[in-house]
């Protein structure tokens, strides 16, 4: 008798233990309930503690499961020059106050000051006439990889200029329906010919690298600016100084940047959260704005900027006199026989077989 007594006694307390915390809870609960109440009459519309919850970023219950799925808003960021805000605002505001501003001015002034170097001393022209003694400068697959790159790079710099500065500079000159059109146009080709971008890099990289690794004589050239200002000849290998600092820069540092950058904001489905989907495309138009920036000067000096450049990488083939006066030492390097190069004779439209 006496020991059923005790467990029932036992089963009591254990009862009030238990229902404590409960009891505890649904007090909070009410008085948070209460509190609410009493806002909307004193306070109507005001739900500043409901939206401070919101916007703390702590996790919440979801049915749907994977990263942030519990999180409806994103949870304060600052960047620099910007005040601290919730990540989607924060990134909002310095890609519309600041990369797109500063990187449309950029990329209209490098345009303005390329014009005005040709206004001012025009194409560099070969001083000697040609001597129909060709020099075979590119292979085919180095020519291939080159195009290839080059074509993708130029879709990619002009769609993501339009994503980037179209609504304030085409919007206003072509109307809603014309700039939705090319908007949607550029972000699809933009996304599908990155990939290709991609590869094309991954394949000139390593068939440039060799040619393209620093020797003591690029000082000399840097010393003298290549020769563009004092007109004095530079000897250079096979590429020159200014053209391997595209090279590092340009195509290995920030074209890998913009690559890695882009996979990651092509392919939000490897789960990132939107802290790193935010930072990366922050990072990917920066990159992109600084290659582009340096492509337009290696663009003009490949095409009008130096009478012949173009013509060596469209055919393959350079003549002799433009070898020995822009890379002097390339040139000695295949006549002494210590870098091979196919010869022909003509002109680079008609080297077709080597000699």
């Amino acid at each position: 008798m006496s020991r059923s007594l005790l467990e029932v006694a036992g089963g009591i307390v254990l009862a009030v233990v238990l229902a404590l915390p409960l009891a505890a809870a649904a007090q909070g609960q009410d008085s948070t309930a209460k509190q609410q109440a009493e806002r909307q009459i004193t306070q109507p519309g005001n739900n500043a503690p409901v939206w401070r919850d919101v916007r703390s970023g702590d996790p919440a219950y979801t049915s749907i499961k994977g990263q942030e799925t519990n999180v409806l808003i994103q949870p304060s960021m600052k960047l620099p020059g910007q005040p601290s805000l919730t990540g989607g605002e924060a990134w909002r505001l310095f890609r519309n106050g600041v990369i797109t501003p500063v990187g449309g001015w950029l990329v209209l002034a490098v345009v303005v000051l390329i014009g005005l170097f040709f206004w001012w001393k025009g194409a560099v022209k070969l001083r000697g006439p040609p001597t129909g003694r060709l020099i075979q400068r590119f292979t085919a697959l180095e020519r291939y990889v080159h195009w290839v790159l080059a074509i993708s790079f130029c879709i990619l710099g002009v769609t993501g200029l339009i994503i980037l500065l179209g609504k304030h500079v085409l919007l206003p000159v072509i109307g809603y329906t014309l700039f939705a059109w090319l908007t949607s146009l550029s972000k699809n080709l933009h996304n599908f010919v990155g990939p290709l971008f991609i590869l094309s890099l991954l394949m000139f990289i390593p068939r440039y690298l060799k040619d393209n690794l620093p020797k003591a004589y690029d000082f000399k050239w840097f010393a003298s600016f290549g020769g563009m200002f004092g007109g004095k000849h530079v000897p250079s290998g096979k590429y020159n100084g200014g053209e391997k600092v595209w090279f590092w820069l340009g195509v290995v540092v920030l074209s890998l940047v913009v690559s890695v950058s882009g996979l990651i904001l092509l392919f939000p489905n490897f789960d990132q959260v939107r802290a790193v989907m935010i930072q990366s495309n922050i990072v990917h138009a920066i990159a992109a704005i600084a290659v582009v920036l340096l492509a337009l000067g290696h663009i003009y000096m490949g095409t009008i900027g130096v009478e012949g450049a173009y013509a060596n990488m469209r055919y393959g083939y350079t003549d002799e006199a433009w070898a020995k006066e822009h890379h002097e030492l390339w040139y000695e390097d295949v006549k002494a026989g210590r870098v091979k190069a196919g010869t022909a004779t003509g002109t680079p439209q008609s080297a077709q077989v080597q000699h």
